[in-house]
């Protein structure tokens, strides 16, 4: 290499740095833990969607390769990802390269913006686009501002990389593994998975402590839990919400006893004959001891979960 383009990497290098500390300094970047070497983990707030705070109760994160990063959900508003994006700039100053989205939910995608920029992809599942058009107009009307500029809906970031099935993303010296997945959380579920540290991000197919919501199917979320609960090389796994865990099996068990009571509990008042307003009150409270977040979650889901099971 000659001795003049040395000294241009070299400056250029220097520049990036510069521009990466100048950016971490003016916004405040997000907490996050490292859980094995460069996989970086924020823990979101239990929050209801309606709440202060509510753009940052979703887990999220990035995984460090030595070629480039690749981002895991951006949260619930563009401030978030920004705060997010100055989290990366602390720790190094290479490009992201893919920011990855495990479904459409607002907690999870509002941020997006912020990593707009040469040479970034946005990866989801194969229904994210649709799932994400059909939001559109709520996300812009219903979470204003925390859109940039405030209701605008072109800051909502569709992606430009579609999972089916699975996909290996290079990051340099580490690949990640995408799987998309069946109706279960949502239609457009995508998993992560970090084969040099064992680090699986689940997104919303799994929930800790808050209560799951359900937007697509119960039972097959049920399905799907049996599928990933068989997943070989697990050795650290982050939920959609709730706090980190090195036992997915534990975890799944706990949620597929809340989604089995729901369906079943359905199913049998069904059988009776019982009006969906019976059946909020009664359907699946023997569960509700374990769970946060009951009161604003577990309506809902009863209501989809009738809805389904009266058509079996």
């Amino acid at each position: 290499m000659l001795p003049g383009t040395r000294f241009r990497i070299a400056l250029a290098a220097i520049a990036f740095f510069m521009s990466a500390n100048s950016f971490a300094s003016s916004h405040a970047p997000l907490e996050v833990d490292e859980l094995a070497p460069g996989v970086f983990v924020h823990v979101g707030a239990h929050k209801a969607l309606d709440a202060q705070g509510h753009d940052d109760i979703a887990n999220l994160g990035f995984v460090v390769g030595t070629r480039c990063v690749a981002v895991i959900d951006t949260g619930g508003s563009v401030r978030t990802g920004r705060a997010l994006l100055a989290a990366v700039r602390v720790r190094t100053a290479l490009p992201v390269c893919h920011v990855i989205s495990t479904h459409g939910h607002v907690d999870h995608v509002l941020g997006n913006a912020a990593f707009r920029g040469d040479g970034t992809a946005f990866t989801g599942h194969a229904n994210l686009a649709a799932s994400l058009e059909r939001s559109r107009e709520l996300f812009a009307r219903d979470y204003a501002d925390d859109l940039e500029p405030a209701g605008d809906a072109s800051a909502i970031v569709a992606p430009t990389n579609a999972v089916t099935g699975t996909q290996q993303l290079d990051l340099g010296g580490r690949t990640l593994t995408l799987r998309a997945w069946p109706l279960s959380h949502t239609d457009a579920d995508l998993s992560v998975f970090d084969d040099a540290s064992g680090t699986l991000w689940t997104g919303d197919l799994l929930f800790r402590e808050r209560l799951p919501a359900i937007e697509g199917s119960a039972t097959g979320w049920l399905a799907v839990d049996s599928e990933l609960a068989r997943l070989p090389g697990v050795r650290h796994v982050v939920p959609g919400h709730g706090a980190i865990t090195a036992d997915l099996a534990g975890a799944l068990t706990r949620q597929d006893a809340y989604l089995r009571t729901l369906v079943d509990d359905i199913r049998a008042a069904l059988k009776r004959g019982d009006a969906m307003q019976d059946v909020i009150v009664k359907a699946g409270h023997a569960q509700r001891r374990d769970w946060q977040l009951w009161d604003e979650t577990h309506p809902r889901n009863v209501a989809r979960v009738y809805q389904a099971l009266e058509w079996e």
